[in-house]
């Protein structure tokens, strides 16, 4: 966790220079006439994730690194970040024009490069330190990268090392961090406790299914989060291929994220009365599982047909969503790696989100600009509640034709949330296919760093 953190400050940190290509000849012209040399001697053009060491007689005395162009900047987020792993060990700070979000961004990216997945396998940390630029909240950045990385970890971890229980005891390890509690309700006591898609949807594993309650906090608004946590997802009796299948360890995505975001806010010391709801699965194949035409009762009193037994995530949040509304909290939100519909919508980069209260939709997508964190609002498109109503039962859980699969998706989640005011859903991807600044393949925080950013104005 040493990468996740900012150095200490050192008169003895050689200085990492942030130049733009459009900067780079105004930066040489204020240089002695040896390192204008040495510049055009190796071709440094400055490009993103570009690095030129500078010797200084003694050693290495300096290093550049590119910022790339306006262009570069528009397209790419965390650039100053694949400095990192070029510059040699020993500590560095910033020198840069660079201010506000744009210098916070760079100084997270930074911490965020040093992330690395080793549970298995040696995979060391790139040995150069920063010292936290002046200007920026370093403490914050901290917090930030450190929940972002327990999000990435959870994700990270294959199923057979991260099932229900495994997911349980995660949450209970954060709660005793933070002075929270955590409850749980498991195995058969969930339907003695009224919790019936859930248990249904785990039964057929021999990994007890449950739901996790976290709490903390005693004063302020009252915020409350709900995660999908279908630690592995075979698609049950509607098997999926294996193609679709590898990648179903991160169907905990959501309650990664959730967990993530839970740790921020509580290091933070944010003063609310924060809620975390997760229901844990694994969605097996055996002689237990919930079969298509199933109706299955729901805690809310609804009644669900069961057309696709793949499209288990939006049960288990149905009745963990439930659950918070009967609470009436002042805003509730879901997260989940619910569909693939979002995925083919907006790709693995954007976090859609769902809300029909505009102020907070503002909120959100401002805050997203500012920390560099993109969402993308999707309707909760009226018109197709139809969809999700089958006639047999109250609602359909995978309404045939396969349009608009993520806002009935949506809608069908809505319906257990009426009496809270407040409701925002998030269909998140959770994973980055391909390494990227500050963001290795692998699990990924989506929307936490924008909610972050976002709950205090939206809960004031």
């Amino acid at each position: 966790m040493t990468a996740l953190t900012f150095a200490e400050p050192s008169a003895d940190a050689s200085p990492l220079h942030l130049v733009t290509t459009e900067g780079l000849d105004a930066w040489c012209a204020a240089q002695s006439d040896a390192v204008q040399g040495w510049v055009r001697a190796a071709g440094f053009k400055a490009g993103a994730g570009a690095v030129l060491l500078v010797p200084d007689g003694e050693g290495i005395g300096a290093a550049l690194g590119g910022l790339g162009s306006a262009k570069d900047a528009r397209r790419k987020r965390f650039i100053a970040a694949d400095l990192r792993a070029k510059l040699p060990g020993g500590v560095w700070r910033f020198e840069t024009d660079l201010a506000g979000d744009a210098l916070a961004e760079a100084a997270l990216g930074w911490l965020l490069a040093g992330y690395r997945f080793d549970r298995f396998a040696a995979n060391p940390a790139p040995k150069a330190m920063l010292v936290a630029p002046e200007g920026v909240d370093a403490a914050r950045l901290e917090r930030i990268a450190a929940g972002e990385a327990l999000t990435r970890d959870l994700i990270n971890t294959p199923a057979s090392h991260m099932g229900p229980e495994e997911l349980e005891a995660a949450a209970r390890d954060l709660a005793e961090r933070h002075g929270a509690s955590c409850d749980v309700i498991a195995g058969e006591a969930l339907l003695e406790a009224n919790f019936p898609m859930i248990h249904a949807v785990g039964r057929a594993s021999p990994r007890a299914p449950r739901l996790i309650d976290l709490r903390w906090g005693d004063k302020g608004p009252k915020l409350t989060l709900v995660g999908k946590g279908v630690c592995f997802d075979t698609g049950g009796l509607n098997l999926k291929p294996g193609g679709s299948m590898g990648l179903m360890k991160k169907d905990m995505g959501g309650a990664a994220n959730v967990l993530g975001l839970a740790s921020m806010l509580m290091a933070q010391g944010a003063e609310m009365r924060l809620r975390v709801l997760i229901p844990a699965v694994e969605n097996a194949v055996s002689g237990a599982a919930f079969r298509p035409g199933d109706i299955l009762a729901s805690r809310k009193g609804l009644t669900v047909e069961i057309n696709n037994t793949d499209a288990e995530g939006r049960l288990v949040l149905a009745d963990a969503l439930a659950l918070a509304d009967e609470e009436e909290p002042d805003l509730v939100i879901s997260m989940a790696t619910l569909t693939g519909a979002a995925r083919v919508a907006v790709g693995p980069d954007l976090a859609p989100f769902y809300t029909d209260h505009e102020a907070d939709a503002s909120a959100l997508q401002a805050a997203a600009a500012q920390v560099a964190d993109p969402v993308w609002r999707l309707p909760f498109w009226e018109p197709y509640e139809a969809m999700i109503e089958p006639g047999i039962a109250d609602l359909d859980n995978a309404p045939a034709g396969g349009f608009g699969g993520s806002i009935t998706a949506a809608l069908f989640l809505r319906r257990f949330v009426t009496e809270t005011p407040r409701y925002m859903h998030f269909d998140i991807y959770g994973w980055t296919p391909s390494a990227k600044p500050a963001r290795p393949k692998g699990g990924v925080g989506q929307g936490i760093r924008a909610l972050h950013a976002a709950l205090p104005g939206m809960l004031g």
